[in-house]
């Protein structure tokens, strides 16, 4: 005797019929992508744990690399980073305002706290790419030895970073730039920074006050400071002049730093740039009705389920980089 088996939508395997979960299959797709988007930023932070423990002791110190503000010049450790942070954390409270609005078919409220969460969104954007501007241009200068260590320059009477431009003389060499009309295999002209190894080693003779730090952290947690002496000596494997940061170099230690913070916080500002666009995307037809004809704003609450990860994503990135 065959048995029947009832294909009611109530006593299917799910138990929500044709709805999963009880989500529908727009918000379930959402959930799938932010689930395999958190194992890839899990990834590449769990690798950025491991190289800094693996290289601790030459690992930048944060407080002394994210120092700058836009329009105010001095050493305000974390001060922009954290401003940046708290900006991004309320455009998420602005996205649950513009959901939860949404819920109550308030067309107004939606388009405000959208309008809200784009502006947060875009400022966010907008800072990391003043900080990677900053953080590529540099703003002390170093020098590289032929083991790819950084020396950096202190002043010994005020204990503060010395930047070149404070010590380096200016010698009689041949630093202009070729121009493209000169010369008949002309091609590119290099990167030059501001001053030669020789400008930056003669000007270090010629005072007395400036002392070498090493990338190296001793036990009190800070860069190692050599002596006038040790100084002097260290100066004689130095191959080259470093401004800034980049893939290849890194004025403030590591170069893996400089790799992982513009791979990890790019990938992030992507996010968060895509995200700018989606939501003005569905800002424009907020206004012009489409929700409110479709009878719901779900469209809002699959964007907002992004932008809240998004958000979440860099409270680790920023715990990461710039407070561990």
């Amino acid at each position: 005797m065959e048995t029947a088996v009832s294909t009611n939508s109530e006593e299917s395997v799910w138990g929500g019929g044709n709805r999963p979960l009880g989500a529908s299959y727009g918000k379930l797709m959402m959930w799938f992508f932010i689930v395999s988007d958190a194992l890839t930023f899990s990834g590449f932070l769990v690798s950025y744990g491991f190289s800094r423990f693996k290289f601790i002791e030459t690992w930048p110190i944060a407080d002394e690399v994210f120092t700058h503000v836009p329009f105010f010049h001095g050493n305000y450790p974390m001060i922009y980073v954290a401003f940046m942070t708290f900006i991004l954390i309320m455009s998420s409270v602005t996205m649950v305002l513009a959901v939860d609005a949404g819920h109550r078919m308030m067309q107004k409220k939606v388009i405000l706290y959208m309008f809200l969460t784009i502006i947060g969104g875009a400022i966010f954007v907008g800072s990391q790419a003043w900080e990677w501007a900053t953080f590529i241009k540099g703003d002390f200068g170093a020098l590289e030895t032929k083991g790819g260590r950084i020396l950096q320059f202190v002043n010994a009477e005020t204990g503060e970073r010395a930047a070149l431009a404070d010590f380096a003389k200016t010698l009689p060499e041949d630093r202009v730039a070729h121009e493209d009309n000169v010369g008949v295999w002309y091609d590119e002209e290099g990167y030059q920074t501001s001053f030669s190894l020789n400008e930056v080693i003669a000007g270090f003779q010629a005072s007395p006050n400036i002392l070498v730090r090493t990338e190296t952290i001793n036990e009190e947690g800070e860069k190692t400071l050599l002596n006038r002496q040790e100084s002097l000596g260290r100066l004689k494997d130095a191959v080259r002049v470093v401004e800034g940061a980049n893939l290849i170099r890194n004025e403030y230690g590591s170069r893996l730093f400089a790799d992982f913070f513009f791979f990890i916080t790019g990938f992030h500002g992507f996010h968060v740039f895509s995200g700018v666009v989606i939501n003005i995307i569905i800002f424009f037809n907020i206004i012009l009705g489409t929700y409110e004809r479709r009878g719901h704003y779900e469209m809002v609450e699959k964007v907002g389920l992004y932008w809240h990860f998004v958000d979440l994503v860099w409270v680790f990135v920023f715990t990461f980089f710039y407070l561990v």
